[in-house]
């Protein structure tokens, strides 16, 4: 599994690290808040680790919270936090954490309740993704917009189940490209083709596009 660790410390953040690459996790240390942004949307995380007081942000695990949860991401979030009142763990669970660890913690314990998010997020995958105003059955392989059914291609429908499993991912173009063309095609420019069908379709904030590639936009998570 790919886990995020944002943390500051780096005598907590190394040992933790460590423990969980030994478990067989793909691990990506930030620590910062704007380095945990960034990370998010290149690790594409199933599980982040927020610690709240960062050295750009006094509130910065909780800030990073509220932003990903905004822009749809739907995996599981543990607060590790020295910050241990009963108003500090409510407004984390109120931003969309799942769990909420005081510092100093006991690793087992930790790595327990990592296991545990892990399991529950497996349990509640299902075939079916509800971003905003947007709908998708990945069986049945079809689209709603605000509760109105959508006629797509089958191009335009996989380019759109690819953003929308990953609702916080940045996609460059040339990944695009390969996932959903699959070598049938010899024009990287069709991805830009397909997400301008899709936006004629579902509205030109379906789709976000920056220098770096393209995500799910606003237009589907309001």
């Amino acid at each position: 599994m790919r886990i995020l660790l944002v943390e500051d410390e780096e005598a907590i953040a190394m040992p933790l690290r460590r423990a969980l690459e030994s478990q067989g996790h793909e691990v990506r240390h930030a620590g910062t808040l704007e380095a945990g942004r960034a990370s998010f949307v290149d690790t594409e995380p199933d599980l982040a680790l927020l610690d709240v007081r960062l050295p750009d942000d006094a509130s910065g695990g909780f800030t990073l919270a509220r932003e990903v949860r905004a822009a749809g991401y739907r995996g599981p979030l543990l607060f590790l936090t020295a910050r241990d009142t009963s108003g500090d763990r409510v407004e984390g669970l109120d931003l969309g954490g799942d769990d909420y660890l005081v510092k100093p913690f006991d690793l087992p314990e930790l790595l327990a309740r990592v296991r545990a998010l892990l399991r529950r997020a497996s349990d509640l995958r299902s075939d079916r993704v509800t971003v905003g105003a947007l709908e998708l059955d990945f069986s049945r392989q079809t689209v709603c917009w605000a509760g109105q059914p959508v006629s797509l291609s089958g191009r335009e429908y996989a380019l759109l189940e690819r953003l929308a499993r990953s609702p916080g991912r940045l996609y460059p173009s040339t990944e695009l490209f390969d996932l959903v063309w699959d070598g049938q095609a010899s024009d990287p420019g069709a991805v830009k083709v397909c997400v301008h069908h899709l936006r004629s379709k579902l509205g030109p904030e379906v789709i976000r596009t920056d220098a770096r590639g393209y995500c799910l936009g606003t237009g589907a998570l309001t």
